[in-house]
């Protein structure tokens, strides 16, 4: 690992008109990369979460299973420490990495961090682990694009310049989008987020990336939505509604990025256990809450269908909200390869479904309104704690197919994100992304 002071100086463009088909074609090819490197990830997760899900039906009732699985989720520990050891870049959720790779203050083996971030995200989700693929294909739809300039510099070695970082963040995009199959919200991640800005060239080489990438996700998993809901159109009387949920999920959203951040601290602070000694706790916990608790095991599939096939009792969606939050702290602070998207959806869908329950039960709202609520949680939650409210909607609209009630959403987005920024709180890439950076001048 090495960091660039600078990204070199590129060669005479043929002509404006030309440069922009070039990228745009570029942009293409970097998410047909993008697109099949996070196919194979997120083929990986789904088999290992369908095999953790089919251990735990097995174990149940039966000590000497049990006890076997928790010497397997040790082995699991120590093979995702050795992973980290190898490729120190694999860790988390990846895209404070991205970041400063995009802005070319970094540079990373993209082969390693490839095999490396794959296998520690498989790893992570068989042992149980409240992990996303989000950050993780974000952070992988980069190293396919570098990857891919590689390969473009071998035929082409006079090329370089801005673009090489272009379409990196081209990568970041299509990644997202591949991830979840929401190529908009791909490309207004890199906009909003990555670079905090308008860049018109970005957009349409992002773009065509992001839509690469979401073609060909779809051409293995199908176009439908992720999350399956029927909404009904909520009443414009009943608009007030949304003023106390948005600010309820900006403070939720605050809160959240404060426990993890603590979390991580938490973690970090322990320097006297080894670091094998703490991932495998880690591994232990995800074991204990998969006896006990088994739908809060991994990013959050299992949650998420019980929403889907109808309204579970109030009891229950407190009780898992409350477990997910604090399992979620527990992998996310360990540093182990996996990302946040995935789980605070789940979390937002869960706090949207309680406070569509009790808005339901205590006033006279009908309960068919009670399923949008769950996508506002998605939004507002999002919002709260990355400050990306665009993406937020237009992520969520993309997921649920709620796309008729963006209204709705950007409300909620919208006070969310001004409810969390006004307590001070920071969005949480933007601490993650200065924790990581003090990491990498304190190792040199």
């Amino acid at each position: 690992m090495k960091n660039c002071q600078s990204a070199p100086a590129g060669s005479a463009r043929p002509t404006a008109h030309g440069y922009t088909l070039l990228l745009l074609g570029e942009g293409i090819l970097v998410g047909l990369f993008a697109g099949l490197v996070v196919v194979l990830y997120r083929y990986c997760l789904t088999w290992a979460e369908a095999l953790l899900f089919f251990i735990q039906d097995l174990i149940r009732g039966n000590a000497l299973s049990v006890l076997f699985w928790f010497l397997v989720l040790a082995g699991l520990a120590l093979a995702a420490n050795g992973l980290l050891r190898w490729e120190p870049m694999a860790g988390a959720s990846g895209v404070p990495q991205v970041m400063e790779e995009t802005k070319g203050r970094l540079e990373e083996n993209w082969l390693r961090v490839l095999i490396a971030r794959i296998s520690g995200g498989t790893i992570c989700i068989l042992g149980g682990l409240s992990m996303g693929r989000s950050g993780p294909s974000i952070h992988l739809g980069t190293m396919a694009a570098k990857g891919f300039l590689r390969l473009r510099d071998r035929i082409f070695p006079s090329r370089a310049g801005r673009e090489r970082l272009l379409l990196l963040s081209c990568g970041a995009g299509a990644g997202l989008a591949a991830a979840f199959q929401v190529p908009l919200a791909g490309i207004l991640f890199v906009l909003e987020e990555i670079h905090r800005s308008f860049d018109r060239t970005l957009l349409t080489a992002g773009l065509a990336a992001s839509l690469t990438a979401d073609v060909v996700a779809s051409f293995f998993f199908g176009a439908a939505p992720i999350f399956h809901y029927r909404f009904a159109s909520l009443p414009l009387s009943w608009y007030w509604l949304l003023i106390p949920f948005g600010i309820l999920c900006g403070l939720a959203g605050a809160g959240y990025n404060a426990s993890m951040l603590g979390a991580q601290t938490l973690f970090r602070s322990m320097k006297k256990i080894p670091v094998t000694v703490r991932f495998i706790a880690v591994f232990f916990v995800a074991g204990a809450a998969g006896l006990f608790l088994p739908r809060i095991l991994g990013g959050g599939n299992a949650m998420v269908t019980l929403l889907e096939v109808g309204r579970p009792a109030l009891s229950t969606l407190l009780l898992l909200l409350l477990a997910k939050f604090i399992f979620s702290g527990v992998s996310f602070g360990s540093g182990l390869p996996g990302g946040i998207f995935f789980p605070l959806l789940t979390l937002g869908s869960f706090l949207g479904a309680v406070c569509g329950a009790l808005a339901v039960d205590w006033l006279p709202l009908d309960g068919s309104h009670w399923p949008l609520f769950i996508a506002l949680g998605m939004a507002g939650l999002f919002a709260g704690i990355l400050r990306t409210p665009v993406t937020a909607v237009v992520l969520v609209a993309e997921m649920t197919g709620a796309a008729d009630h963006l209204p709705e959403l950007c409300i909620v987005a919208l006070l969310a994100c001004a409810t969390a920024s006004l307590t001070g709180n920071r969005p949480i890439y933007d601490s993650l992304s200065e924790r990581f950076t003090a990491g990498l001048e304190k190792a040199e």
